[in-house]
């Protein structure tokens, strides 16, 4: 499975879940992560603590990227409507969750803003899709979903890294794939993530990004461990480059 070839920075590839009690917990994680991570994800819980959109248009002042992950759903024309107050605020990507409806009212509104499609959440496991109703594995759900979603016009999908081999075997490789759910092992019986693989495998798999959160925020030293996933995208993408120019 080729590497991802977009024309995106080595340090983009990695997006770090900002997700902390509330709004002064994340600008001090940030200022402690500084320039070892560019883009940032901000999810329900600092959302629901007050001061979201301060701490984003704050992020996007100082130069970084950010996803709004907060997996609209609703009445579509109450999700395009959300999606457009986005716009004109250095937002680089929303997550929007739901049927065709929905996605094509986000996609309608979505100005510069990318929107991503979440297919299956990586908490769920196919005992999980059973107890919802959705009589197939997870794999075949996430392929369905993602093709769909790249009819509409989404511009990517949020998927496990464990599907997105089938996603660049089966579709269009403009698709941008967003790979949460990152472990660098083995998941603890307490993770609530099932469907997980490492930064190294997801992009071997073919992810275009990797979103990142418990292994570097509950890290002694973040920083650190968040230049060391830094690490770890550049060299496997030199190892990529290099298996390229040697015809591999």
């Amino acid at each position: 499975m080729p590497l991802s070839t977009k024309p995106i920075a080595l340090e983009d590839r990695l997006i770090f879940a900002l997700d902390t009690p509330g709004a002064d917990a994340a600008r001090s994680l940030a200022a402690t992560l500084g320039d070892s991570v560019t883009f940032y994800k901000l999810g329900l819980e600092l959302f629901m603590a007050g001061g979201y959109f301060e701490l984003v248009d704050e992020l996007a002042a100082q130069g970084k990227k950010i996803f709004v992950d907060l997996k609209f759903f609703d009445v579509p024309a109450t999700v395009g409507r959300a999606v457009r107050r986005l716009q004109g605020r250095g937002v680089t990507c929303c997550s929007v969750h739901g049927n065709d409806g929905i996605l094509e009212a986000a996609c309608a509104n979505k100005g510069g803003v990318k929107v991503l499609a979440v297919t299956v959440l990586t908490s769920l496991d196919r005992g999980d899709l059973d107890d919802l109703g959705f009589a197939c594995d997870p794999a075949r759900l996430v392929l369905s979903r993602a093709r769909r979603a790249l009819e509409i016009g989404c511009d990517g999908v949020v998927s496990s890294g464990l599907e997105v081999p089938a996603l660049r075997e089966n579709l269009d490789h403009r698709l941008v794939v967003v790979t949460p759910g990152i472990r660098p092992v083995e998941n603890r019986p307490a993770d609530d993530q099932k469907r997980t693989v490492d930064a190294r495998q997801a992009f071997l798999n073919g992810a275009d990004h990797i979103v990142v959160g418990r292994p570097i925020r509950d890290a002694p030293d973040p920083r650190a461990a968040a230049l060391a996933m830094q690490k770890t995208i550049a060299d496997v993408f030199a190892g990529g480059e290099q298996d390229r120019r040697a015809g591999r």
